[in-house]
């Protein structure tokens, strides 16, 4: 019940007692000498019943009581006293010396506070109290929105024996019981993909993928769930972890494993958890993978580093990160790469939609949901121009930011500058600026000396796919405290009291403390799917064991599956056009090196 509702008959219990002016006689003086028996019976009428039907009879009662002889007024004076023998409750003295207990006022007890804090907290709950109030502060409108279950177990998912409806218990998640909710995130991201949809519409019938065994390494979210929905469907036997331990939507991953997908990951894994749950993945008799779809590197390099003889038997790699892809040339250029890799994050598709108007949106949402951060007049420094730094600086400026960016490369540095933003160093401007935001795939952007030196209240975060950007594992000394205020978020406290706030522990930002938009994953994902397809049906021969771009004809066919959507319309060149550009009407239209 409502504060307002048991506010509003409280009230009315308690007015009942008092007569209005139509229940007196013109004139007569408002006097609380009535008569106390009927006084008393009243009061317990109505405090027993508040029904319409007993207010009514009560009502009736009191007006009974404080009038019983209209024509007649009592002519005793009262004089109100306190009787200490009732814990300082009011009485009337009358005339005669007879004491009178006035109606005494009902106290508003509000049902939910009652409720709530008359609860002795378990031992579980004594424990974990304040992680559990500021959790409740982000889950309330966060997807990482992700729903929670309101229980407080604390047992790991390793722990527990789940299977879903049809008895099948071959995946490792938080609590099955969420399908039903996760069920309905995937529709709703459905709608928001439409060529992915058309993709599985149109190859459904084919099933270009039968046979292919693909095991997954990304972050597992409603869109994520699309796609392997979608393999599934193309022919596709799926197994998958998370890409990182903050971004996994509980729900989703319960409706994948009601749905027969082997899934392991949850929200909040450990360390160990993370590459337990990469290895269950991987490592299951009688199941031999020949196809990586990869988010960072991390299952590519547990296949390559603990089952060698198993990486050989791969088919394809299909890597759509910086880090990741990063990782790929390494082996590469070391001849250990025995397999091909399509690298999807240099795709332009991938790079122009996902990297820079992904992030120029989930940028300011991270921030938000985290801080509630007031970006008007903020001092910003971006640590990185590229495609994602792009995407923060754009957003921050048109908010009313003041932004500052560090960069290496003096193309990247170049670009800045002409967009209107200042090119620093960062130890030039780390004491003044208000957030820091790292977004450049490398390791130690922000060391210990550069957070030393930051202002009290400085917000520090990253945009990277990785966690090395922001040395974390510098702030973990006895000297300094760690203060958890929100779910990812922490304030870390120096000595004389300055304290910085930490985003998500230096891990993405966006896929951790919020999404991102389903419509520009639609994009990406869209990329994925037909990358594996054609390296899994390529001939023999076609690739060889390196790293390569995904064709540009791949691309634009990405891009025209989603231009429906906008009601565009592509106008198309006449014969003679295409001859004088040397063109195919079809397309590719752009050469390789085509810089969008």
């Amino acid at each position: 019940m409502s504060v307002q509702v048991v506010a509003t008959k409280m009230a009315e219990v308690d007015l009942k007692d008092v007569p209005s002016s139509k229940d007196l006689p013109a004139g007569s003086p408002v006097s609380p000498a009535s008569d106390v028996k009927n006084i008393a019976k009243n009061e317990a009428s109505s405090s027993v019943s508040t029904s319409p039907t007993a207010e009514s009879s009560s009502a009736k009662a009191g007006e009974g009581a404080l009038n019983p002889n209209p024509g007649k007024m009592p002519q005793a004076s009262a004089m109100k006293r306190t009787d200490p023998q009732q814990n300082g409750g009011e009485a009337f003295v009358n005339r005669d010396g007879t004491v009178a207990e006035a109606p005494r006022m009902k106290k508003i007890q509000f049902a939910d506070q009652k409720q709530e804090f008359n609860k002795r907290p378990s031992k579980i709950g004594r424990r974990s109290l304040s992680r559990s109030i500021s959790q409740s502060s982000t889950d309330s409108y966060s997807s990482a929105a992700s729903y929670t279950d309101s229980s407080d177990d604390e047992t790991s998912p390793r722990d527990k024996q789940q299977k879903n409806s049809k008895g099948n218990g071959d995946f490792c998640i938080k609590n099955i019981k969420q399908a039903e909710f996760g069920r309905r995130e995937i529709e709703i991201a459905e709608q928001e993909m439409p060529a992915l949809m058309a993709l599985r519409k149109r190859a459904q019938g084919e099933k270009p993928l039968a046979g292919a065994k693909v095991v997954g390494c990304t972050h597992i979210t409603a869109q994520t769930a699309v796609l392997m929905e979608t393999l599934s469907a193309l022919g596709a036997q799926c197994r998958w972890a998370a890409c990182n331990i903050y971004s996994t939507q509980n729900e989703v991953a319960a409706a994948l494993a009601e749905g027969g997908f082997s899934v392991f990951a949850w929200k909040g894994e450990s360390e160990d958890d993370f590459w337990w749950c990469i290895d269950r993945c991987v490592n299951v008799e009688g199941w031999q993978p020949n196809m990586i779809l990869d988010d960072g590197g991390d299952l590519t390099h547990w296949i390559y580093k603990k089952y060698p003889n198993m990486f050989k038997k791969i088919k394809g790699i299909v890597e759509e990160s910086v880090t990741g892809v990063h990782r790929l040339y390494q082996l590469s250029k070391a001849g250990k790469l025995c397999v091909p890799a399509m690298n999807v994050n240099d795709s332009v598709t991938k790079q122009k939609f996902d990297n820079l108007y992904c992030c120029r949106e989930s940028i300011l949402d991270g921030l938000k949901r985290t801080t509630d951060v007031m970006f008007g007049g903020k001092q910003v420094v971006v640590c990185g121009y590229g495609e994602v730094g792009k995407g923060c600086c754009a957003a921050l400026k048109a908010m009313g930011s003041i932004v500052y960016v560090t960069e290496i490369d003096p193309i990247c540095a170049l670009q800045a500058c002409m967009d209107g933003f200042r090119l620093v160093k960062l130890n030039e401007v780390i004491r003044q600026v208000d957030i820091v935001i790292t977004c450049t795939g490398n390791k130690n952007v922000v060391v210990r000396e550069n957070l030393d030196r930051m202002k009290n209240g400085c917000i520090v975060c990253n945009m990277g796919h990785s966690n090395t950007e922001i040395d974390v594992a510098s702030l973990r000394t006895p000297e300094l405290t760690w203060e958890r205020v929100r779910s990812q978020v922490d304030h870390v406290i120096w000595p004389d009291g300055k304290r910085i706030v930490l985003l998500a522990e230096g891990r993405l930002l966006n896929l951790s403390c919020s999404t991102v938009p389903t419509f520009v994953l639609s994009i990406t994902a869209t990329t994925q799917a037909l990358a594996l397809i054609e390296l899994y049906n390529a001939p023999e021969g076609r690739y060889k064991q390196d790293v390569y771009l995904l064709p540009k004809k791949m691309d634009e066919y990405v891009a025209s599956l989603h231009l429906p959507t906008f009601d565009a319309h592509l106008t198309e060149l006449s014969d003679e056009q295409a001859k004088y550009l040397g063109l195919n009407k079809n397309g590719p239209f752009k050469p390789n090196y085509y810089r969008y």
